[in-house]
């Protein structure tokens, strides 16, 4: 869980997509396209947050939805069995090798302004875990893909576990589809390829 902070705008990394516009797996997958390097040859994805927490359960998710999905270029860490929490994401982060080729997504859920809520941001940067929650983690990922859940108010964290699930799926999923669609446009994987592989 972290708190999201206000930095200045650039490359439209700070618009708020709506979690259930349809067409906002496609505004994820290109924003996240125009910041994978050239070269590139593997994507992370790095799925932060609790399985026990509804409000923070949101990375694990995108992980479960992702898991087993065009292994040769995208590799999974974070999920609902697995988790990377913060009891675990120190030292599984430390068991992880990432190539100087590779691309790192981080995502996890945030808390932020009242006009944020239930929206889903971009940033060009490293993700500090941990931080609604008074944490300290080590940062993650080279950018960093944030579900607003909940305002950011002392109030609202209390509510971290009663959470709309449904919310938190929903915005799951449209991640999940974002990034399917990001690794299939940048590795030209056919069109006819599934975004996700559920069941």
């Amino acid at each position: 869980m972290n708190t999201l902070y206000k930095t200045p705008k650039k490359h439209g990394m700070n618009k708020h997509i709506p979690y259930n516009d349809k067409l906002a797996p496609f505004f994820i997958r290109d924003i996240l396209y125009s910041l994978i390097p050239e070269g590139t040859e593997h994507i992370y994805v790095v799925g932060i947050g609790s399985n026990k927490i509804n409000g923070d359960s949101l990375g694990p998710f995108v992980g479960t939805l992702l898991e087993g999905l065009y292994t040769e270029h995208i590799t999974v860490s974070g999920t609902l069995k697995d988790p990377l929490d913060a009891d675990t994401l120190e030292y599984k982060l430390a068991q992880i090798s990432f190539p100087d080729n590779s691309f790192v997504v981080a995502i996890d859920s945030v808390l932020g302004s009242e006009q944020s809520v239930n929206s889903i941001l971009i940033r060009n940067r490293a993700l500090n875990p941990g931080v609604g929650l008074g944490n300290k983690l080590p940062q993650v990922g080279d950018c960093s893909v944030m579900g607003v859940v909940l305002k950011n108010v002392p109030s609202e964290t209390r509510t971290l576990f009663l959470t709309d699930l449904h919310l938190i799926y929903t915005m799951a999923m449209t991640i999940a589809k974002g990034i399917s669609l990001t690794v299939r446009q940048y590795f030209h994987y056919p069109s006819n390829q599934p975004l996700l592989v559920l069941g």
